[in-house]
C-alpha cells in the first residue's frame, strides 16, 4: 500500500494511543496500530496528540488587528468599542480589510485552526467589508475554511438601510443570517428582529447566527423568541445564539423554564471566553459578574456549545493571539469546570463542538473525513490546554502547511522539567 502520508505513534483525543493514521488524495483512509504503508510523507507522532484541526465559531475578521486606528478603546467596554468601530467603518477601505484579515488567516492556520465563522458589518452602504471578506474567503480556500456572517451591527431596524443591505450581501453569497436583536430602539423590535431574521434565513435555506443578549440585564431575553422562532420554522440544529450573556444575570426560576426551551429547539450556543469576561459587568461594583452564559447548565441540558474569540486587536479587545487552546482555558475557569471530564469537554468545545456549529460534514479523525489535523506537543487534551501546547504541525488535506519547533522542556506532575522526545517529519 502506498500513501501520501502517514502518522505513526499519535495518541488521539479520545485516549488511544499508538495508533497510525493513514492519508491519500485529502482523506484519511485508515486509523488504526501498526499500519505498514509507503509514504510521500511519514510524521513519528512519538505518542504525542493529534487532533482535528481548532475551530473558531464566533469571530469578527472585518475589525481583526485594526487596534489603535482610529484611537484606543480607552473605557474598554462594549459599547465604546462599537461607537470606536463607527469611527473606523468608514476610514477602512477594501484593501485595508483584505490585508489585515489575510495577515490574520495566516496566523490562526499557524495555530492549529482550520476554519473559522466571521460576522461582517453589513450596516455600511458600501459593503466594504462585505466585498473585502467574500474576496479572503476566495483566497484562503485552500487552506481555511471560512465562513461569513451577515451582521447588522447598528440593528437590522435601528439602522435604516441595513434591511437592504442584508440582502445585497445575501446575495453577493454571504452565508449566514446575523442579527442583534438587544441593540435595537426597544425589546419589541428586538423581538421583532429575531422573528424577521429567521424568516428570512428559512425562506434561503440558510443558517443564522445572532449576536443575543449581549448585556448584563436580566430582563434580555431575546434567546427565548429566538428558540421558538426556531421550532415554530424547522430551524433546528442551523440557528446559533452568540453570547447570551444576560443568562449570568437572569432569574434561576426563569432559566430553568428557558433552557428546556433552547434544548427543544436544539440551538447551538457559542459564549465568548475571553471577551465576554472582559466587556461585561462594567457597570458593577463588587461582587462584580463575570458574563459568561451558563455553561455548565447548558451542557448538562444536551445543548451543543462551542467556544469562540470574537476579537483579536480590535476596537473590542486589545489581546488575543488566535489561540483556541487560550479560549478553552479562560471558559473552563471562568465556568469553574475542574473536572476531568469536564476539562476534556473545553478541548471539544474548540474542536469537534463548534465544527457541528459550523457544519463541517468531512470534519473528525475518521476515516472518509478530510485530512486535517494538529500534532501537539501534548499527551492529552487536558495537558493541550494547561500548557497551551505547541502546534508542531499543521496538516491540511494530508499535507503539512505549519511547523512551529517544539519547546526544548515542560514540567510533569511531579513538577520537574522533562525533556521531550519530540515528534518529527522523517520524509
Amino acid at each position: 500500500m502506498t500513501v501520501d502520508l502517514l502518522l505513526k505513534n499519535a495518541t488521539l483525543p479520545d485516549g488511544r494511543t499508538g495508533m497510525d493514521i493513514a492519508c491519500n488524495d485529502g482523506k484519511i483512509t485508515a486509523i488504526e496500530s501498526g499500519i505498514t504503508a509507503e509514504a510521500g510523507t511519514t510524521i513519528d507522532a512519538a505518542g504525542q496528540l493529534v487532533s482535528p484541526p481548532f475551530v473558531d465559531p464566533h469571530f469578527h475578521m472585518d475589525a481583526t488587528l485594526s487596534l489603535g486606528n482610529p484611537r484606543l478603546n480607552v473605557s474598554g467596554t462594549l459599547l465604546e468599542g462599537i461607537a470606536l468601530w463607527g469611527e473606523l467603518k468608514p476610514r477602512q477601505s477594501i484593501d485595508d480589510i483584505v490585508t489585515r484579515a489575510l495577515r490574520y488567516c495566516d496566523l490562526a492556520v499557524s495555530m492549529g485552526i482550520g476554519a473559522i465563522r466571521s460576522h461582517v458589518d453589513i450596516c455600511d452602504d458600501a459593503l466594504t467589508g462585505v466585498t473585502a471578506l467574500l474576496d479572503v474567503q476566495k483566497q484562503v480556500a485552500s487552506y481555511l475554511d471560512l465562513q461569513l456572517v451577515a451582521f447588522p451591527q447598528d440593528g437590522i431596524f435601528r439602522d435604516p438601510t441595513a434591511q437592504d443591505n442584508l440582502i445585497r450581501a445575501l446575495d453577493m453569497g454571504v452565508d449566514v443570517v446575523g442579527g442583534i436583536p438587544h441593540f435595537e430602539r426597544t425589546m419589541a423590535d428586538g423581538a421583532a428582529s429575531v422573528t424577521y431574521l429567521c424568516e428570512l434565513a428559512a425562506e434561503r435555506g440558510l443558517p443564522v447566527d445572532m449576536h443575543c443578549d449581549e448585556s448584563d440585564d436580566p430582563l434580555s431575553r431575546h434567546v427565548e423568541t429566538l428558540a421558538y422562532e426556531t421550532s415554530r420554522l424547522g430551524l433546528q440544529g442551523r440557528v446559533a445564539g452568540s453570547h447570551l450573556t444576560s443568562m449570568h444575570s437572569m432569574d434561576n426560576y426563569y432559566v430553568s423554564k428557558l433552557i428546556p426551551l433552547m434544548a427543544e429547539a436544539d440551538l447551538q450556543v457559542i459564549p465568548n471566553p475571553l471577551i465576554n469576561i472582559m466587556l461585561q459587568g462594567r457597570h458593577d461594583t463588587y461582587p462584580k459578574r463575570r458574563g459568561q452564559t451558563r455553561v455548565p447548565e447548558l451542557k448538562a441540558a444536551g445543548l451543543n456549545i462551542g467556544f469562540g474569540s470574537d476579537c483579536v486587536m480590535d476596537p473590542w479587545y486589545s489581546l488575543g493571539t488566535a489561540d483556541m487552546l487560550d479560549v478553552a482555558s479562560m471558559g473552563l475557569h471562568v465556568a469553574q469546570m475542574g473536572s476531568r471530564a469536564d476539562m476534556t469537554w473545553c478541548f471539544e468545545a474548540v474542536t469537534e463542538n463548534s465544527a457541528k456549529i459550523m457544519g463541517l460534514d468531512d470534519y473528525g479523525l475518521r476515516p472518509g473525513c478530510r485530512a486535517d489535523m494538529v500534532l501537539l506537543q501534548a499527551d492529552n487534551p487536558i495537558e493541550a490546554i494547561r500548557l497551551r501546547a505547541t502546534r508542531l504541525a499543521v496538516i491540511r488535506a494530508g499535507r503539512v502547511i505549519a511547523q512551529t519547533p517544539p519547546k526544548i522542556a515542560r514540567l510533569d506532575l511531579s513538577g520537574r522539567p522533562n525533556a521531550l522526545n519530540p515528534a518529527k517529519i522523517i520524509s
